[in-house]
């Protein structure tokens, strides 16, 4: 899938609090039954190869506030329904009100922060993806060596795992140049072997 549509998230953490509310014990110690949980969920949406597109409930949030000696509730606006801080895991976040108007409130695109309140319409997808799509330029691949150039790299190669992966990559030239894969690949284990190498640290050759 392109896009996958999690509406909503918060159903989850509802979840997650009622089976909290069901333990019994210390209630401290319990978070640390919830938290993998809620992690486990989380990397699944940061670790998708599609593009996640998520709705939160919201609900209103209180400050205590003092006046006259006396803690007063007072409204200070929405609040989503989920653990504090989980939209800070999000490329992208608006705020919708009731009358579909949206404000963006955490974006690492640059596109829709401190902008006027918008309604999102499919113009808006079209600037997302469009952002997306900037870090996915296909890669190059490089260029192919002749057989002679191929040739110098094989006598240039200091371990064994670099000749395999040119005999690998290069199985065109394989027939031409076996020989002298072969005899480098003698040469390298020869090389890396312990028993050739006498206690003083020098290298004998053993024929």
């Amino acid at each position: 899938m392109d896009v996958i549509i999690l509406d909503s998230i918060s159903h989850c953490w509802d979840y997650l609090l009622d089976y909290y509310s069901s333990l019994t014990g210390n209630s401290f110690t319990n978070w640390a039954k919830i938290k993998p949980l809620e992690k486990l969920f989380i990397d699944k949406i940061l670790q998708s190869n599609a593009h996640i597109i998520a709705t939160m409930r919201t609900k209103q949030d209180y400050v205590l506030n003092q006046k006259d000696g006396k803690f007063i509730p007072e409204k200070v606006g929405l609040k989503a329904v989920q653990r504090d801080g989980l939209d800070f895991e999000f490329t992208l976040v608006f705020d919708v009100d009731i009358k579909h108007f949206a404000v963006s409130s955490k974006d690492r695109t640059g596109l829709f922060m401190g902008k006027p309140e918008f309604v999102i319409n499919t113009y808006t997808g079209k600037r997302i993806l469009e952002w997306c799509n900037q870090g996915s330029l296909p890669i190059k691949p490089s260029p192919k060596l002749s057989e002679n150039e191929l040739y110098y790299k094989i006598e240039s190669c200091t371990s064994l795992s670099d000749l395999s992966v040119l005999y690998k990559e290069y199985p065109e030239y394989q027939n031409n140049l076996n020989n002298v894969f072969m005899e480098k690949k003698k040469l390298l284990s020869q090389l890396t072997n312990p028993q050739n190498f006498l206690t003083n640290g020098k290298y004998t050759q053993n024929y």
